[in-house]
């Protein structure tokens, strides 16, 4: 599958990059694993065991599913894949547990972000929240190992994701739903895509267990709110 992934971006290379929108590259290769299955904890290393680049394009989670395609919309051949993957998934480079990023927010963050968060900018009714990103509310660490990260979280409340914000956000946005839960910065994650049958959140669900487009207006009534990161075109 990877290598059918991999010419449909090289399909589109025989356009210029001027011609070809960040966007419709996002809509082509996310649409790539509509039915692909569902599949949780398929990345390998913890604070005990060694970190491995992981490439399971068969199965996805929500996490996984948006690290490929970041990494595939700019990539032409495996090699090149490769590279873009480990500067999506990880921090300086460094293929290591404690190098993951594993909060969506960290792909705003790191010092070579791979997006931008826009949520501010899409709204005026967006809250910052303030974090502690790891620490669970009943007591304990989510990953076990790694340090709290205290972090501001800016979120649209769902009921404020009226039409105008959702005229602001453009296909390949990356969309995550706002956690309560304070040491969580979002619970799910999933792409935005402008389709003639009108908007769609496209995610890996485990509840369906494939990856799929749903109504994005559907999806907002399941969530607190939505955290918006925007990838550079």
């Amino acid at each position: 599958m990877l290598q059918s992934l991999l010419t449909s971006t090289a399909d589109d290379s025989s356009e210029s990059e001027a011609a070809r929108s960040d966007a419709a590259r996002s809509d082509t290769v996310s649409r790539q694993f509509l039915g692909t299955p569902y599949g949780a904890h398929t990345l390998i290393g913890s604070s005990d065991v060694p970190e491995q680049l992981v490439v399971d394009v068969e199965k996805v989670d929500c996490f996984t599913y948006a690290d490929y395609v970041e990494a595939l919309k700019r990539s032409h051949t495996r090699d090149e894949f490769l590279a873009r993957l480990i500067d999506v998934r990880y921090k300086d480079g460094v293929v290591a547990f404690e190098n993951r990023k594993h909060f969506f927010t960290d792909w705003s963050v790191a010092a070579a972000p791979v997006a931008t968060d826009v949520t501010a900018d899409l709204s005026d009714n967006a809250i910052a929240s303030l974090k502690n990103l790891n620490r669970k509310d009943s007591g304990g660490a989510y990953l076990p190992g790694l340090p709290v990260v205290a972090r501001t979280v800016t979120y649209i409340p769902n009921d404020r994701v009226d039409a105008d914000v959702i005229s602001r956000l453009r296909t390949g946005d990356y969309v995550g739903a706002y956690a309560k839960d304070g040491g969580l910065d979002v619970t799910h994650v999933g792409i935005f895509v402008s389709t003639p049958d009108g908007p769609v959140f496209r995610n890996a669900s485990s509840l369906r267990a494939e990856v799929l487009d749903i109504p994005l207006v559907d999806y907002l009534k399941t969530v607190p709110g939505i955290v918006v990161l925007r990838a550079g075109g």
